[in-house]
């Protein structure tokens, strides 16, 4: 379907259509209302943009299909590496070739990257860490590319996953083996359906298992290790510490482990701690970190080969891929085979 017949359907001029089309309404001052009516007709249409035609008019590169990776622009940067480390690797595996675009955008602003709408710029798109508000706009939004979203479940579009509220009964296990009766809990001050999921499963198996988890001994703070830092000094501020920790995230534990040392409390003796995301450094953290593995480079992989074979029409939507997490354990948290007692509770 021509460019020429969307602006004729829409009642404006073939220029407008083909600003709206390329994300410039905003920029050209095209009414919001404007810019929806060409955004449904091209829909109605199913308009396909040729984007490798337009690559090779503007700038005479050679044309292959274009991969966006959405990221927020927070704290949770930190995991883009390990993430890029998986893309890197299925693309290489490709039996034809692929370019990565790195889409940075603001948590619960992704309604302000246009380019969702206008299939000018990618021809699939891999969405992580969206917030409530962001997958709200996606269940609503009718998107013209294909998506998969990394640790989040929809009906609608097709995820890559692990079971996050699994993962929380798993550390509570381990803390109610380990024979703690009371814990603390680190939860970043995110808004994603992940943490909360890792959250509700912990206090649902804390509660199951008789292990108590005081309201002053649940902190939110930053996704970092400052906010890890911050939450233990919290904590301490509340008059008592309990014996065991569970952050979720690694960030927060490195930052936790800096506070306790300033405390004088040991770990393990004095207090014990679990992360989760098994960042790289955790093993070398002192003590070198517990913690419940997160298979991201594996999920960004599963994400890169599920886009091309729905880019390819090879799969429909919504496809679900799950992962399985892994506990990993150090020194800072024991075996669940082997008892705990606070040996050093005062430093």
């Amino acid at each position: 379907m021509s460019m020429k017949e969307i602006a004729r359907q829409a009642g404006v001029s073939q220029g407008t259509a083909s600003l709206v089309l390329n994300g410039k309404g905003d920029q050209y001052r095209i009414a919001a209302a404007t810019q929806e009516r060409v955004f449904e007709i091209a829909r109605q249409l199913n308009y396909q943009p040729n984007i490798s035609a337009k690559r090779l008019r503007s700038q005479g590169e050679s044309v292959v299909p274009i991969i966006a990776l959405f990221w927020t622009m927070d704290t949770r940067w930190e995991l883009m590496g390990r993430f890029l480390k998986g893309v890197q690797l299925a693309v290489s595996q490709l039996e034809t070739e692929h370019e990565i675009l790195i889409q940075p955008y603001v948590s619960s602003r992704l309604s302000d990257v246009k380019s969702l709408l206008t299939r000018t710029r990618f021809n699939g798109a891999i969405i992580a860490n969206p917030t409530e508000e962001d997958e709200a706009y996606l269940e609503a939004s009718d998107i013209p590319v294909p998506i998969v979203l990394v640790q989040r479940d929809s009906g609608k579009y097709s995820t890559v996953n692990v079971d996050n509220d699994e993962a929380g009964r798993t550390v509570a296990g381990l803390l109610a083996d380990r024979g703690h009766r009371e814990a603390g809990l680190l939860v970043p001050d995110v808004s994603s359906k992940a943490v909360q999921l890792r959250r509700y499963g912990f206090l649902e198996e804390c509660a199951a298992r008789g292990l108590l988890v005081a309201g002053g001994h649940t902190v939110l703070e930053d996704f970092s290790e400052e906010g890890g830092y911050r939450g233990v000094k919290r904590m301490a501020e509340g008059g008592s510490l309990p014996g065991a920790l569970f952050c979720l995230s690694d960030q927060m534990a490195v930052g936790a482990l800096c506070a306790l040392h300033e405390l004088g409390i040991a770990v393990p003796g004095g207090m014990e701690i679990v992360g989760h995301d098994d960042f790289e450094t955790a093993k070398y953290s002192i003590p070198a970190l517990t913690t419940i593995h997160l298979p991201v480079e594996q999920m960004a992989a599963s994400s890169v080969r599920l886009l091309v074979d729905l880019m390819s029409r090879k799969a429909s939507p919504p496809v679900s891929v799950q992962f399985q997490h892994r506990l990993v354990i150090r020194q800072s948290c024991g075996s669940p085979t082997e008892k705990w007692s606070r040996t050093n509770s005062e430093g």
